[in-house]
C-alpha cells in the first residue's frame, strides 16, 4: 500500500528518510555528503513523486522505492498495491 508523504507526521517522515539513508550504503565518490544533505535530497525526490513510500502488510514494514522499482514490483506481484 502506498502511503502519501503528506499524511505522515513530519518527525515520522524525517526518521523514515534518515533510516533509509543510513542503510543505503551509496558511495558518493571522493566527496563526502552529509546525512542532512542526503536526507534533503531524498525528501525532495519524495515530494516530486520520484520516490514512493510503501507499506507492506505482509512484512509489516515500510520502505522507500523509486517509481521505477515500484512499477517493476507491480509487474511481478500485482497484490503489492
Amino acid at each position: 500500500m502506498l502511503i502519501p508523504w503528506q499524511q505522515l507526521n513530519s518527525e515520522t517522515l524525517h526518521r523514515l528518510i534518515e533510516s533509509y539513508v543510513l542503510r543505503e550504503g551509496t558511495d558518493y565518490g571522493d566527496e563526502e555528503v552529509s546525512l542532512a544533505d542526503k536526507a534533503n535530497a531524498v525528501l525532495q525526490q519524495i515530494q516530486q513523486g520520484q520516490v514512493l513510500i510503501l507499506y507492506s502488510e505482509l512484512h509489516e514494514s515500510v520502505d522507500l522505492l523509486t517509481r521505477q522499482q515500484y512499477q517493476h514490483l507491480l509487474q511481478n506481484d500485482p497484490a503489492t498495491d
